[in-house]
Order: C-alpha cells, then structure tokens, then sequence
C-alpha cells in the first residue's frame, strides 16, 4: 500500500470514529434523560455501558490522530481537520459523562423512593434540543457545513431560555412546598446537565468554523 493510501485510509477511520463517538454522544443523553423521565433503571446500566464504550473509542481515536501526526505531517487543510478532531473527542467525552450524571441522579432518586411532583415537559424539551444541537454539529464537522453550525448556534440560544424558565419553575415549586426540595434540586441538575451538554455541541460548531475558515467565533 503507498504511503499515500495509508494516510488517505487513516483519515477515511478518523472520520468514521468521529461520528461514532456521536452516535454514541446522542444515544447517551436520549437513554439518560428517558430514565430519569421514565425512572427506569434499566436505561441507567446502559448509559453506563455507552460511556464506558465511549471511553475506549476516544483513546483509539486519540492514538489514530497522534499515529497520522507523526507518521504523516499534514498540512494545511489536513491538519486543520485532524487537530480540530482532537480537540472534539474532548467534548464528546465530557457530553457522554454528563450523560452519565443524569443517568445516576435517576438511580440516587429510586433508591431515595422519590417521584416526580409535575409533569415533566421542559426537561424532555431541553434533551430533544440538546440532541438535535448534537446532530447538527457532528453533520458540520464532518460535512464541513458551515450553515448547520448556525442552527447550532440559535438553538444554544433557546436552550439557554429555556433552561432559566425550568430554573424558576422548580424554584416556585420548592418555594411552595418543602417537600418539593430534593426533586426540584434534581430537577435543576438534570436541566443544568442538558444545559452543559448543548454548550459543548456549541464548542464543537465552533471549532468547526475555525477549522474551516481559521476564524474563531465564540456563543
């Protein structure tokens, strides 16, 4: 095989990890917001095991982008792709492990005998956003679709709304009712959590816009 393909093949394996790691990102925060929806213990087990997968795929993928560096030097557009993705399996990291901290506080409020006091509304709303901000910033990246980081960057903004309107629900809730306190705490970690994980699908839509126009932007 000429150097050539190998370097070509390396970069087509890159590409294919990467949207692994946002395939597993997305399944991660759906599983996590269903059980704490739902309360289900199942879905908790199987965060578990998408982050642990997670994990395995980021190291692989950060030994495959050292071994292209080394071994290949890219230039110009190259490397800007192959470092902007070093940078992006920080952030699927940290979406999986948020992920994962929804997923426990489900199992904190089960072995505690809570319930939810309201009908969850806003919360699955806030996940269905963060989902969707997830999608469109791995389809950016790896489309180099600079028209998808936009929408990105609008729905940060409606995530942000909508996090403070959950924020002061639960507050009237718990103000109400002192019995409402520790699942309104959870209810505010939970839409904290979603909250953090669309910022760093936002992160990701930036580093895109840099590594294909060398301007960085930040929201």
């Amino acid at each position: 095989m000429s150097p050539r393909k190998a370097y070509q093949d390396e970069l087509n394996e890159l590409g294919e990890r990467m949207n692994m790691m946002g395939s597993m990102a997305r399944e991660a925060i759906t599983l996590a917001a269903k059980s704490f929806e739902d309360l289900d213990l199942s879905l908790v087990e199987r965060v578990r095991e998408l982050d642990e997968k997670a994990y395995e795929t980021l190291v692989k993928t950060e030994k495959g982008i050292i071994k292209i560096i080394a071994l290949h030097a890219p230039v110009a557009g190259d490397l800007r792709y192959v470092t902007t993705s070093l940078k992006i399996t920080t952030d699927f990291d940290r979406i999986v492990r948020y992920a994962k901290d929804i997923a426990e506080i489900t199992e904190r409020v089960k072995a505690s005998n809570l319930r939810h006091f309201k009908v969850l509304v806003s919360i699955p709303r806030i996940s269905e956003m963060a989902v969707s901000m997830v999608d469109l910033a791995v389809e950016s990246f790896l489309e180099g679709d600079l028209d998808k980081t936009e929408e990105v960057f609008v729905l940060e903004d409606r995530v942000d709304s909508l996090y403070d309107e959950i924020f002061r629900e639960v507050l009237t809730y718990m103000m109400e009712n002192s019995a409402n306190i520790t699942m309104g705490m959870n209810y505010q970690f939970v839409a904290r959590y979603l909250e953090r994980i669309a910022d760093h699908a936002c992160n990701i839509a930036e580093r895109t816009v840099y590594m294909k126009t060398g301007e960085r932007v930040e929201k």
